[in-house]
């Protein structure tokens, strides 16, 4: 049988290839011809397949129960008004306002004034929620509890875009809201994690209201110090009774 000789493609580096070592942007990918690399074109199109799974994923609901009794917080399983991933993808609105019966979960609850009330969220990202949430919360849960702040029920939602955790800050009566929820996924951060912050939570604020710290991940913004920046927003929203605009994460000019 006659053997025949496989060519390599002949890439092209690209000059800002050295720029890779700093940064998971698609850049200096280097061509074949007029074309991106096999590899390259391979590589996008694991990203975009892995970024798609991350928003039809869905919570590890039990670990996540689990990690929240590890600090001996009481925790709700909530629903928003979207049945399921079509329609709250479908329609925004039914994403920020909880269904009847998680309503009514919190209604009868008995609950006291709090401070914080923890919201976790799956958003566009469960994998974000699953892969990060309970760091964060074994950092940031010995703040508050050595700062003094009462905590609420801690309330793991599906189905959640950000604005429903004003309501159920309010339904719990607690005087600011912080709400972990996985940020829409990116082509090299399928599983980002966000945090908002809202003093005075009450259904009808908007994105001027809230605080928000994003790209928590290893990769990103790490554990340790994302604690470290909620911790700081929270105190200085007490401190000055708001949120939104008008609170500044001033933490590096401290340090500096």
């Amino acid at each position: 049988m006659e053997k025949r000789e496989i060519i390599k493609p002949n890439v092209i580096a690209d000059a800002w290839s050295s720029l890779r070592s700093y940064t998971a942007a698609r850049i200096a990918l280097g061509r074949t011809g007029i074309s991106v690399p096999l590899n390259e074109t391979l590589q996008f199109k694991m990203a975009h397949a892995n970024a798609r799974d991350a928003v039809y994923s869905s919570l590890h609901k039990d670990a996540l129960i689990e990690s929240i009794q590890s600090f001996q917080l009481p925790a709700f399983l909530l629903h928003s008004k979207a049945m399921d991933r079509s329609v709250y993808l479908q329609r925004p609105d039914l994403g920020r306002r909880l269904n009847d019966d998680s309503v009514l979960q919190l209604q009868n609850f008995n609950s006291g004034n709090s401070h914080v009330c923890i919201v976790i969220a799956d958003g566009l990202s469960a994998p974000a929620i699953n892969n990060h949430a309970s760091h964060v919360l074994i950092n940031l849960i010995p703040l508050l509890q050595k700062a003094g702040l009462q905590i609420a029920p801690v309330c793991i939602t599906e189905q959640a875009r950000v604005a429903i955790s004003d309501e159920i800050g309010f339904l719990l009566k607690a005087k600011l809201s912080v709400m972990l929820i996985g940020e829409r996924p990116g082509l090299s951060s399928p599983d980002s994690l966000g945090v908002y912050l809202t003093y005075d939570p009450q259904v009808g604020l908007t994105d001027e209201s809230r605080n928000c710290i994003s790209n928590i991940r290893p990769e990103g913004l790490n554990y340790q110090t994302a604690a470290d920046k909620i911790f700081f927003l929270i105190k200085e929203s007490f401190r000055l009774k708001l949120s939104g605009v008008k609170l500044k994460d001033n933490t590096s000019l401290l340090q500096g």
